[in-house]
């Protein structure tokens, strides 16, 4: 059950949780265009050296002509990712690698990376490349167009094992009839959010999996498409069955407490009689709840901060923004 004090314990633990970053020489550091509103790609990954170049390069094929940018959590990994996102880097401008030192989660990955993202949107991917890329522009266009805060990949034709499909079915269909998400597939990997959205959630170990539900809590508009998934070429599954089934089962007990004492949104007027709201979500005091920004965690806040905020390899990157809405502008989220 997640109760205040397991919250707490969650942000406690961010706070040790330091990132390396590849350093001042890196093409990201230097003074390059802003994003301008464009799609920052999160990769959290552990022991993918062999499906990294391959999802990556297709990342670039999938987004061609757009803006956007790959940032890679490489989370504790012993099979030489980091050296090679490191070496990879020094050619890729678009690619901004980070790493732990030990394994922290792929929640944990992808909360990190999204505060990095200087993209309007982000997209995630698994970093073992079952997920395909080229379903990002369809997603990209669909939230676009629908006005949509999320859209969710829906693998209507999986190409896992048995184990793996009976668990995930079976986990999905449970969570379902408890969080009543309207969403079908919650455990794939390929999603697209607005990232101004995705900070305002609450931070615990396993979000990633509660996504739709938690965006819902907060009024937040969530649709699902079919999107393809492919066979793993190289490498092993993170996830057993009771990561799948059992942990699952216990986390949804804490996003039920969270969405059933959720009161968002919350629609207020002025003296004038309009909506408040859009006064608050771009002020320039922080939001209550707002998580807050992990010293140890962050590279620039823009792509024209100074390279020494940049640190060498095995040092902490530099500080934040703990304000979402000021980093959104030093991001230049035109």
């Amino acid at each position: 059950m997640l109760d205040a004090q397991s919250l707490l314990r969650s942000y406690s633990m961010k706070s040790a949780i330091t990132m390396t970053s590849p350093g001042p020489d890196h093409p990201s550091a230097q003074g390059e265009e802003p994003l301008c509103g464009g799609v920052s790609v999160l990769i959290p990954a552990r022991d993918e050296r062999d499906n990294l170049p391959g999802l990556i390069a297709e990342v670039h094929e999938a987004l061609a002509g757009q803006r956007y940018e790959i940032i890679v959590v490489d989370d504790g990994s012993s099979d030489g990712s980091w050296s090679w996102l490191k070496q990879a880097a020094q050619e890729d401008s678009r690619l901004r690698p980070y790493h732990h030192g030990t394994s922290f989660g792929q929640s944990t990955s992808l909360w990190q990376a999204a505060r990095l993202a200087r993209g309007r949107w982000l997209a995630t991917l698994d970093g073992d490349g079952q997920n395909d890329p080229a379903d990002l522009p369809d997603m990209l266009s669909l939230a676009t167009l629908e006005k949509l805060d999320l859209v969710a990949g829906h693998r209507t034709q999986r190409r896992d094992d048995a184990v793996k499909r009976v668990s995930s079915r079976l986990a999905n269909a449970i969570r379902q009839a408890l969080l009543q998400d309207d969403t079908p597939d919650t455990g794939c990997g390929i999603k697209v959010m607005r990232r101004d959205v995705f900070l305002r959630l609450p931070y615990f170990d396993h979000m990633h999996r509660f996504l739709p539900a938690l965006v819902r809590a907060q009024g937040g508009k969530v649709q699902s498409l079919a999107v393809r998934h492919r066979e793993r070429v190289a490498g092993v599954s993170k996830y057993g069955f009771f990561d799948r089934l059992w942990v699952g089962i216990a986390d949804i007990v804490g996003v039920m407490w969270l969405v059933r004492r959720s009161r968002l949104p919350s629609p207020l007027e002025n003296i004038f009689g309009h909506a408040a709201s859009e006064a608050i979500d771009h002020g320039s005091l922080p939001l209550v709840g707002t998580p807050v920004s992990t010293p140890s965690a962050f590279a620039p806040t823009s792509l024209f901060d100074s390279p020494s905020r940049y640190q060498a390899d095995g040092h902490d990157a530099a500080a934040g923004d703990s304000n979402p809405d000021q980093a959104d502008v030093a991001r230049g989220a035109c």
